[in-house]
């Protein structure tokens, strides 16, 4: 059973975890002892104390599902993201595949917690700040989009918003540019639309092989195609672990896996991606006992590896790619016990 101690102030939001979480770093008199958590509060300094590249975030802001930053306005290039989107198309996005964008090339999404059946948006006021809806007038479907799935749904405010294939269309207040992506997978609850209405992500076939990595060796090809986890060989770290399409995975040194602790919120997501959880029967090369999840703030479940919070990194661009390792000294691809990775020597 699962208990919630609420002690003062933290720097980090944390989460319980189970008695089971952490046990090869417990003290021996501390295992299948529950440890108390600190409250959820976000301290900012934890955030932006170290400067960088915003893989942390601000440390303010409403509920991280909605990845708004908390600031309530728009970033630089975010003006009339809520406009009519013109012209839809499917474009290529980097790390997504095919996704739905306006006419000027934004990236569209879809939030979980709406339903599209009958359609119904849940994202209102600070959400809605951080998530434009697309507005539902001159909107076209131009190539790869069916115009039988357009529609529109009336939000609270009485004005029509853009549906697809019933989902409530909405951009992301943080994309600067065309082809930014940056709302994939923020919250775990926010997707890049596929041309069916789908999370693109879905929608992406996994490469040969991507199970994997790139350089992988016969302990990874075992779980290639099927392995929703495996053991990738990188020519510098080692073994390492790979997702199922053969993405490098990390953690990072503000979680805490023993008492269990978030570090990375808010802004940190449109960053480090929460990778979702697997099967254990589909991991190969990885002991199956060192494979949980836990629960975020939001609500979304995230995959654990000795109960330390597993993420994928944007910058990675191939499968086997490792940019994310050392990333301001806090950022380690992961071995398959959930150790950071180290160069060999």
């Amino acid at each position: 059973m699962r208990r919630e101690i609420f002690a003062g102030s933290a720097a980090v939001a944390v989460l319980l975890l189970t008695a089971g979480c952490g046990f090869a770093d417990k003290p021996p008199g501390q295992r299948n002892a529950v440890q108390p958590a600190g409250d959820s509060k976000k301290v900012g300094s934890v955030y932006g104390a170290d400067g960088g590249d915003g893989a942390y975030g601000s440390g303010s802001g409403a509920d991280p599902a909605y990845g708004d930053g908390g600031s309530g306005a728009l970033p630089a290039g975010g003006a009339d993201k809520g406009g009519p989107a013109g012209e839809l198309k499917v474009a290529e996005v980097a790390g997504l595949g095919g996704a739905v964008t306006d006419s000027a090339g934004f990236t569209l999404y879809r939030f979980d917690k709406d339903t599209p059946k009958p359609p119904k948006s849940a994202c209102e006021g600070d959400c809605a700040t951080a998530w434009p809806a697309v507005a539902a007038d001159d909107v076209t479907a131009g190539e790869g989009i069916d115009a039988g799935l357009l529609g529109s749904v009336a939000r609270a405010d009485g004005t029509r918003q853009l549906t697809l294939a019933g989902w409530p269309v909405y951009r992301y207040a943080k994309d600067a540019k065309p082809g930014d992506a940056l709302g994939e997978g923020v919250g775990g609850t926010w997707h890049a639309l596929a041309a069916d209405g789908k999370p693109a992500a879905a929608e992406k076939a996994p490469a040969p092989g991507a199970g994997a990595g790139a350089g992988a060796g016969a302990g990874a090809e075992q779980g290639a195609g099927a392995a929703e986890l495996s053991v990738a060989q990188n020519p510098m770290l080692g073994g390492i672990l790979a997702d199922a399409e053969g993405r490098t995975l990390y953690r990072f040194d503000k979680d805490s896996a023993w008492p269990m602790k978030f570090g990375c919120l808010d802004a940190c997501l449109d960053t480090w991606k929460p990778a979702k959880p697997v099967d254990k029967s589909k991991v190969s090369g990885i002991a199956a006992e060192l494979v949980g999840s836990v629960k975020r703030p939001d609500g979304s479940e995230q995959l654990t590896i000795d109960c330390w919070p597993v993420y994928s990194f944007t910058g990675d661009k191939q499968p086997g790619d490792i940019t994310g390792h050392n990333k301001q000294g806090l950022w380690f691809a992961m071995t398959d016990k959930g150790k950071k990775a180290k160069a060999a020597h």
